[in-house]
């Protein structure tokens, strides 16, 4: 089996190394990652400049884009053998709940699905992990449920996992997207020339996280598994909203 990996904390992001080590033993790995940390970069594709590719060692390059440009790049161009499925993770911390709109580990995953190919985005569910190689199993675990298993064409698995020992995890959840307050007000300082800058504000805290949501899940012990769906139409709201646009007048 081939695999595509990406992350969007930087190709030197242990999270990204420990999976690639641990996957090295299951199937073919190819790296394509952000040159530097592209966290919150969602789905955006570069495309008024050219992208630039590293290749650090065999089968591992650095890509000075967004997590996006590099599962693009590589499945469409890069690589000579497409891969079978895209893995992104292990992110350095949650993407739970509204984090999915903003999160570059989410986009990589969406992209491989977008281009056909089943994706898991896997991530720990802490700012400063310590136990990466509990997400590491549980990305394996999953593989070779695929693998038993395929996907269907239009899901992407979003995974959470505690950042706790192996040995600690209850089992797995699968949950829903729970959602978070509204971010924290942005923060205004000085640069060193007493220009007025400001830094985007901390994400809120977990609003509607009962029972069943991904915040729950992972708060019990649990991995939560979400799956998603690329179709963002909201269908129960198409004949309402045909009723109500009868009312305006003729373009």
């Amino acid at each position: 089996m081939k695999i595509l990996l990406c992350n969007d904390d930087g190709y030197f992001a242990e999270g990204l190394l420990v999976l690639a080590a641990a996957l090295k033993e299951q199937a073919d790995i190819t790296v394509v990652a952000p040159d530097k940390n592209r966290s919150a970069a969602s789905n955006s594709l570069t495309l008024e400049l050219p992208l630039r590719v590293s290749e650090i060692e065999p089968n591992f390059y650095k890509v000075d884009g967004t997590p996006t440009d590099c599962v693009h790049l590589a499945i469409t161009g890069l690589i000579e053998t497409e891969p079978d499925m895209v893995i992104a993770g292990i992110n350095h911390g949650a993407n739970m709940g509204d984090d999915v709109l903003y999160s570059g580990t989410l986009a990589a995953a969406t992209e491989g699905r977008f281009l056909g190919f089943p994706a898991i985005a896997i991530s720990m569910a802490s700012n400063e992990p310590q136990h990466f190689e509990t997400a590491a199993e549980v990305a394996v675990h999953l593989l070779h449920r695929i693998q038993e298993k395929p996907l269907g064409k239009d899901v992407v698995l979003n995974v959470n996992v505690p950042d706790i020992p192996r040995s600690e995890l209850k089992g797995y959840q699968v949950t829903r997207l729970g959602q978070r307050h509204k971010s924290e007000p942005v923060i205004k300082a000085q640069d060193p020339r007493g220009r007025t800058i400001y830094w985007v504000g901390p994400p809120g805290l977990a609003r509607d996280d009962g029972f069943g949501t991904d915040f729950d899940a992972v708060r019990n012990n649990y991995v939560s598994i979400t799956p998603l769906q690329l179709d963002l139409t909201r269908y129960e709201l198409m004949d309402d909203l045909s009723a109500w646009i009868d009312g305006v007048d003729t373009i």
